[in-house]
Order: C-alpha cells, then sequence, then structure tokens
C-alpha cells in the first residue's frame, strides 16, 4: 500500500460518546478513539462496537468503500454518487454533511500508511485521558502540556498472539511474549511462571490483556490456552520498555556484531531507537555488546584458565616453537606468558639484520597487563616480530624474565650467537636486563624515545628538527655543528642534549651496526591492528597476532617470489641512486683496494677491501655508498656484490620460507590433547589487577615526523620560536 492520508476535516467537529466506541480504518492498521485510549493505533483490532470503514479492491483495480454500521448490520453499498468508481491514482472520496471526512489518495497503495490528524481540528471524545497526535509516521501522545512520547509507527505482522499457539519451551514462550510486549509498546507483568505454566498481564493499572501458557504433556512445548488480547491502557507513554532487558539487546544485535565486531554501542543505540522506536541507557548497549562478544570470543576469565592448553597447542602445530606461561605458586593467578614462533626463530637467525628493537604497549581489557615485544628488521626495511610477552605490570624483574627468556631462545636455536643491536627507551629494567643477558650488545636509545622526552622538555620544533638532524650525522664534525645549532637557540636545551652520552644514540659516535635504523617504532607501526588486539581476552589477542604473522609470512613470500632483481626493491633504490651520483665523481686509484674520490662535496677515501669510506656511509648502512660506487666502477667490480647478504632477494625468501600453522578451534583442544602424556591439568586464575572504571584512552602513538618539514612558530611578543602571543610567559 502506498502512502494514505486521513484528514479531520478543520471547521467541523467529529464527536463520539460511550465507554468503547471506536472509529476504526480497516487496512492493516486500524485508528480508535475511546475514552480510556485517546487515538489508539492497533494492529487488526476490531471489536464488535465499532463503526469502519473498509476499503477492498476489485480485480479490475477499482476501489470500492463499504460501510460497516455498529449496530452490525449488513453492510450497503452507498447511492451512485457517492461510491463512483475511482481510478488507480488521485482517488478521493468526499462524503457532505455536517461534518466533512475526506480521504485522498495521492499514489498507488503500499505498504506504508500515513495518519495526519490536523492539529487545529477540534475532536470530541467524552473524558478523555490521553490524546495521540500522528504526524510524518510518528505517534505522539499529547496533551495540553508538552509531548510525552513519540514513536515510530511500523506493521507487526509477526507478534500475533492466539489461543492454541505453541512454543518449544517455556524460555521460547517468554521471549516471544517479551518481542510482542516491545513491539507493540506495551508493557507486561509476569503473575506466575514455572516450568508448567506462564502468566502474565498488562502492567497498565486496570487493562484486562491477560495471557496463560502452559506445558503441553509428556513434550517440553508450550501453548497458549487463554488470551484477553484487548488493551484499553493506550500503551506506555515513555520510550524506554520495562522488557528491553540486555539479554534483549544482546539478541536484538547478535547478528550485526557477527558480521561487524567494531560496531559501538552508540550505533546500537541508533538501531534499536530506528527499528523499535525504544531509547536505552548506553551502559545496555554497551553491556548488550560485551555479553554477545564473550559469546563469540569466550570470556576474559576463560582466557586465562585455557591458557595452558593454547600454550601446548602452539608447540603441537608449530614444532620448535616456545610457548610457556608461568602463575604465582600461592593463588595460581597470571604473572607471565612468553611465546615465539619456530618460524620467527628461523628467519631471526638465519636471514634478518642482528638488530633487535624492544617496546611494549599496555592492555586494553578487563585485567590489567602490559604486551612486551621483540622485533627484528628484515632486510627490505619491515618488521619481523621474534618474541612476545604478557606480563601482569611492566616492572624491572619482568623486563630481566622476557629478556632472558629471550636469550636462552636464540642460544638454543644457534651454534654462535650473533652480536646484537639492541634499541629501546633504555629504562632501567631493561638496561639491567641487556647487560645480563646480552653483555656483548650494542645497547643504544631509541629516537623516538628521547625525541619525545626532549620535545616535553622544550616544546620547540626546530630544537626537535636539529636533535634529529644531529642524530642522523654521519661524523663528529656534523654531529657537533648541530648541536652548536642547538646551542645558539637554547644554551639548556645543548646541556641536555650533552648529558646525554652520544654513543647510546648518535650515529656518529654509536659503535653498533644500526643499518639507518634510529628507532624500534614497534608499537606505532603495528598500531593499525595491535591496538585492537591489546583489549581482547589474552588468548584472542595472541590469535590476532599469530593470524596476522601468518598472513604477513604468507604475502611477503609470495610477494617475494615476483622479484627479478638481485636486491630488494629498498636497497636497489639505494644502490641506484648511488650509481646516478657516482657518475660525477673523479676517481684515482692507489692500489688494487684503495681509492680516492673527489666529488663537490670534498674528498674521500675509499677501501674496498674492508668495505668501509671514510663518509662513514658504506659501514653504517651495509650497502656501498656513492664513493664507493664510483670506485668499484672503475675497477670494473660488480656493485652488489659488496652488499650486505641480508639484502639480497635470496636472503629475504629464507626470511619468510618457513610457516606459521594455524591452531584448531579451543573446542577441539581437550580433545587432541588427550592422548598427550605431558598435558597437565593446570588452571590460571586472572591477575588480581582489574582495570579501573571509565574508558581507556586510544590515542595513537605517533613517531617524530622526519620527512616533513615543519612550520615553526614565533612569538611576536618575546620573538621566540616554539609559542605564540597568547602562550606567552616570558617577562618584558
Amino acid at each position: 500500500m502506498a502512502n494514505h492520508e486521513l484528514i479531520l476535516g478543520q471547521n467541523h467537529n467529529l464527536g463520539v460518546g460511550g465507554e468503547n466506541q471506536q472509529i476504526v480504518f480497516d487496512h492493516t492498521h486500524d485508528m480508535g478513539i475511546s475514552q480510556n485510549h485517546g487515538l489508539e493505533l492497533a494492529e487488526n483490532h476490531n471489536d464488535e462496537d465499532e463503526m469502519g470503514i473498509v476499503q477492498s479492491q476489485d480485480h479490475d483495480g477499482n476501489h470500492e468503500h463499504e460501510y460497516e454500521h455498529e449496530n452490525g448490520l449488513p453492510n450497503e453499498r452507498k447511492p451512485e454518487h457517492e461510491n463512483q468508481e475511482l481510478p488507480n491514482e488521485n482517488n478521493e472520496l468526499d462524503i457532505s454533511e455536517q461534518d466533512e471526512l475526506g480521504i485522498e489518495e495521492n499514489q498507488e497503495l503500499g505498504d506504508n500508511m500515513e495518519l495526519a490528524v490536523v492539529e487545529s481540528h477540534d475532536m470530541g471524545v467524552e473524558q478523555p485521558e490521553h490524546v495521540f497526535e500522528v504526524h510524518d509516521g510518528q505517534m505522539v501522545l499529547a496533551s495540553s502540556g508538552p509531548v510525552i512520547q513519540a514513536r515510530t509507527i511500523s506493521a507487526t505482522p509477526d507478534y500475533e498472539l492466539h489461543v492454541g499457539q505453541e512454543f518449544p519451551d517455556v524460555k521460547s514462550c517468554r521471549r516471544a511474549l517479551r518481542d510482542t510486549a516491545i513491539a507493540l509498546h506495551f508493557e507486561i507483568q509476569t503473575i506466575k511462571s514455572d516450568k508448567t505454566r506462564f502468566t502474565a498481564k498488562c502492567a497498565s493499572e486496570g487493562c484486562p490483556w491477560r495471557i496463560h501458557a502452559a506445558k503441553l504433556p509428556g513434550v517440553p512445548t508450550f501453548t497458549i490456552r487463554t488470551i484477553h488480547d484487548n488493551h484499553t491502557c493506550g500503551g506506555i507513554a515513555h520510550l524506554g520498555h520495562q522488557q528491553a532487558s540486555v539479554q534483549w539487546v544482546a539478541n536484538s544485535v547478535e547478528q550485526r556484531l557477527r558480521e561487524n565486531p567494531n560496531c559501538k554501542p552508540k550505533e546500537i543505540l541508533e538501531e534499536i531507537h530506528r527499528t523499535h522506536g525504544i531509547t536505552l541507557s548506553y551502559k545496555q548497549a554497551w553491556r548488550g555488546k560485551e555479553r554477545i562478544m564473550a559469546a563469540m570470543r569466550g570470556s576474559f576469565e576463560e582466557g586465562y584458565r585455557l591458557l595452558p592448553q593454547y600454550c601446548e597447542q602452539v608447540k603441537r602445530t608449530n614444532p620448535g616453537s616456545i610457548a610457556s606461561v608461568y602463575a604465582n605458586p600461592a593463588d595460581n593467578c597470571f604473572q607471565r606468558l612468553f611465546i615465539s614462533f619456530q618460524a620467527s626463530i628461523f628467519g631471526f637467525l638465519n636471514a634478518c639484520r642482528p638488530l633487535l628493537g624492544l617496546d611494549r604497549t599496555f592492555l586494553k581489557s578487563k585485567y590489567l597487563g602490559t604486551l612486551l615485544l621483540a622485533t627484528g628488521f628484515d632486510g627490505d626495511g619491515g618488521l619481523f616480530p621474534l618474541a612476545f610477552g604478557v606480563v601482569d605490570e611492566e616492572n624491572d624483574d619482568n623486563w630481566m624474565w622476557f629478556l632472558s627468556e629471550l636469550h636462552t631462545l636464540l642460544e638454543v636455536n644457534t651454534e654462535n650467537m650473533p652480536r646484537l643491536t639492541i634499541l629501546s627507551d633504555r629504562q632501567k629494567g631493561i638496561v639491567d636486563g641487556v647487560e645480563a643477558n646480552f653483555p656483548t650488545a650494542f645497547h643504544g636509545f631509541c629516537m623516538r624515545h628521547l625525541s619525545e622526552s626532549f620535545r616535553k622538555e622544550f616544546n620547540n620544533t626546530m630544537l626537535v628538527n636539529l636533535l634529529w638532524e644531529a642524530a642522523h650525522a654521519l661524523t663528529v664534525i656534523e654531529f657537533e655543528a648541530k648541536v652548536l645549532e642547538i646551542e645558539e637557540i637554547s644554551q639548556d636545551a645543548a646541556y641536555w642534549i650533552r648529558r646525554i652520552p652520544p654513543r647510546l644514540w648518535a650515529t656518529a659516535y654509536f659503535e653498533g651496526t644500526r643499518f639507518g635504523h634510529l628507532t624500534a617504532n614497534i608499537v606505532e607501526q603495528l598500531n593499525n591492528w595491535i591496538l585492537e588486539a591489546s583489549g581482547l581476552p589474552i588468548i584472542q589477542m595472541m590469535e590476532c597476532i599469530r593470524r596476522q604473522l601468518m598472513t604477513w609470512f604468507n604475502e611477503r613470500r609470495e610477494t617475494s617470489m615476483q622479484w627479478t632483481s638481485i636486491l630488494v626493491p629498498t636497497a636497489e633504490m639505494r644502490v641506484a641512486d648511488a650509481l646516478e651520483r657516482a657518475r660525477t665523481y673523479q676517481v684515482l686509484r692507489a692500489n688494487e683496494a684503495e681509492f680516492e674520490v673527489i666529488s663537490h662535496e670534498g674528498t674521500n677515501i675509499v677501501d674496498i677491501r674492508n668495505r668501509c669510506c671514510l663518509c662513514r656511509g658504506w659501514q653504517l648502512y651495509g650497502l656501498p655508498c656513492a664513493h664507493a660506487v664510483a670506485a668499484l666502477l672503475s675497477c670494473r667490480q660488480n656493485v652488489h656484490r659488496f652488499t650486505e647478504s641480508c639484502f639480497t632477494v635470496a636472503t629475504y625468501r629464507k626470511t619468510y620460507s618457513q610457516t606459521i600453522h594455524p591452531i584448531p578451534d579451543k573446542s577441539l583442544w581437550k580433545e587432541l590433547s588427550e592422548g598427550d602424556p605431558n598435558a597437565e591439568e593446570i588452571v590460571i586464575n586472572p591477575p588480581k589487577s582489574l582495570r579501573p572504571p571509565g574508558r581507556p584512552r586510544k590515542k595513537r602513538v605517533r613517531a617524530e615526523d622526519r620527512g616533513r618539514v615543519k612550520r615553526v612558530v614565533h612569538c611576536s611578543r618575546c620573538n621566540q620560536t616554539g609559542h605564540f602571543r597568547t602562550t606567552c610567559a616570558a617577562p618584558i
């Protein structure tokens, strides 16, 4: 049916008297006026005491109007001049007496009806308690006071209850009754509910609506025995609903959450209001979502309880992997978890650069905790996660434990422990752990942490940019020149920088090989998916990490199979750039290995036997610099043979040659572990530290953007940089 508009004429009054008299338009929806209803919309609501206009349609599409009288007499057709055959569109039926009733149809009949009661018309009803107005598809409960309620009118053919209707069990019966009450906007009060009987009535005082259902003998089926389906209450006069429980919210949005688990509580509230016309609290929507998510992914408590079984599955499906969980012996509360997949161990020891970054991120789940990460770098500069640890809190002891586990896995899987270069924020726990477990490693500052501390101290973009330039300087002379520039702007900033030994962060002084990596940058680069994972139960979080690694290994393995060059793409670009610049250099040869290279920048000495250049670019990056390329070309050497092996495509393919295998669903773990003699029944309890109330902050961690020249602001009051006049605090 298309849109119908019912208009009660402007200059006439329509009076209705009597106890339960109604005016009903029998067309999917009924509109009735009674003493208690005011104006009521009902679904197929027909009583003996009603006066209705029944609209029918013949086979030719023409509409006929029959009049039904309240005295029960047979229908009589109106005279020909009052009942004319109407076309499909723009049909009008006019009745002119003292009152004028106009029914106008502006388009073909459809499924939706719009009933409009003109506010300026007077409708006389004996002792009315409520008056409902309908505007633009919404029913509004109004009186001389303000509007109390607004609901969307919708057809509800699926919510009819009748005697003899059966339900599989009592829960299904209650659920159907609850859904009916919500759909038809009335509340119910349970009188009796047990395993064999269910009785309820309308919650409004004096309303006769009542239902009774009982269990059939020998089966769990429930059937409706009696029902009085007439309402005199007019429905609820508020936008909430007593039956709209958390479980109802969960059932209503379950399908949507399965399709989109990231759906927010606010979106759930909007959908429920749009679909059911009910306004709920944010907490109800949040709790409903959490209930469904717990059913889908398991509870946080279950995650900790199943950790021993999960570790066994990791080792069973990925042989050679390390997975261990530790609990407090006193109460079995979770303390530590360490996982490293065999594919990652093999790739790091056999193909990655000897460079490790250490970082951590806080869990955003129900229980407090910290995720510790140790990550390498592949030949193309991509992150290569090696090991993960979850601890109940970040402290010195837990960092010492994590680095001890890391040392053990490297020592067990290789005969010659590589001399590592480690980057971190150099907090005390990490420094002590590195010194105890990797005494020969070069341990430097991650410049992201250092620059953020510097920015917080001085809040000057120009100074921060100069700090990064000093860190990138390849020679001591260049480094000192940048520090002098900082000192000219701020002596305090220069003093702050000089307090930190440059051998821990400056490229010109650092003794290890960082291959151009000044930052670990782990959390930021993994932030796209690690942020959401950190809010899941612990097993779901580890599974999210494992799936991401599994996908990375496969995608990078397949991508590298399409490369036809000798070096990985980033290395090829650096060598190509060096080749382009080397063509303008003048090369003088001293002997079979030593060269003097003259350029507009100055003179540099290159030793191709020891793979070093006076500019230090070759040593620090592992790729021949432009001076070295010029020397190699002069003696007709293949430039690609003088690069570090980790930059070759063959080594890159070896990095991702192993596979991280899937882990079966948790429902199969017990069955798969039945034949394992090493399987132990250990129950891990959640940590005692619950997350405090309130929404956790999800601010993304960002490293200093060094590839873009940032605008430097000046103060017009003190002529200094880093702030505006409005925030200037300098005494003048």
